[in-house]
């Protein structure tokens, strides 16, 4: 028979628990700081995005309260990466990383290409504003490389998709027909194209060049499955 001590015990041993359970989702919502995230490197923010994804996957994202990381970052904001993604509304990086108000700096355009303004954007994203990483990412079944793979013509999306084009080019060798309705060669393609952006990021900046150089900044490429919710990391 349990004693009247154990369920004291048993009481006081859930009690503290809950405070512990209470204090690790405090720590994992609270906004990040210039303190923070200053003392994160390239790997850290990779980690972190990692971890994000296992558990937007695994169905375990965080609850977090959202007016109080806007009370939180009002007075500034210290986003440990950069994610610049297809504008897809399959692929919103927040939820696919499990990231909240304040954690990344999201830049969005069809096929995840990058130009001027994208450049730009991330130089000030990691040189002024602080972030650590750059993610590239790319999506399966994404409708901008299906443009550029079939030569759609559009106003001037044209002129977008002309930005892909070396991703096809790249794999003019690969397998089967090498149009919108092959999956496989789609999806090489996109993969191809992630890659040439991040490659593209250090050749076109300076900036981004010398921030890599000096270990401060990591640029990597990955590909979302729009079907699983997975990120894969890209060599």
């Amino acid at each position: 028979m349990l004693s009247r001590r154990h369920f004291c015990c048993s009481g006081l041993m859930a009690g503290s628990l809950l405070t512990l359970d209470r204090a690790f989702a405090a720590d994992q919502c609270a906004a990040l700081t210039s303190e923070r995230q200053a003392a994160l490197n390239p790997d850290d923010a990779l980690a972190k995005l990692k971890a994000g994804n296992e558990r937007f996957v695994s169905r375990n994202m965080r609850n977090c309260d959202l007016l109080e990381q806007v009370r939180a970052t009002s007075v500034g904001q210290f986003p440990s990466a950069v994610i610049v993604g297809c504008i897809d509304a399959r692929v919103p990086p927040e939820l696919v990383f499990d990231q909240r108000i304040g954690d990344i700096f999201s830049a969005r355009v069809a096929g995840n290409i990058i130009n001027d303004d994208i450049v730009g954007s991330s130089e000030f994203a990691t040189k002024l504003a602080g972030a650590k990483l750059i993610v590239v990412l790319g999506h399966s079944g994404c409708g901008a490389v299906k443009g550029a793979i079939d030569g759609a013509e559009l106003g001037e999306l044209t002129q977008l998709l002309a930005k892909i084009r070396p991703a096809v080019d790249a794999n003019k060798d690969a397998p089967g027909d090498h149009t919108s309705k092959n999956a496989d060669f789609v999806q090489q393609v996109a993969i191809t194209n992630a890659k040439l952006a991040a490659e593209n990021l250090t050749k076109t900046s300076g900036v981004l060049r010398d921030l890599v150089a000096e270990k401060q900044l990591a640029i990597v490429a990955a590909m979302h499955d729009i079907a699983t919710g997975r990120v894969t990391f890209l060599e």
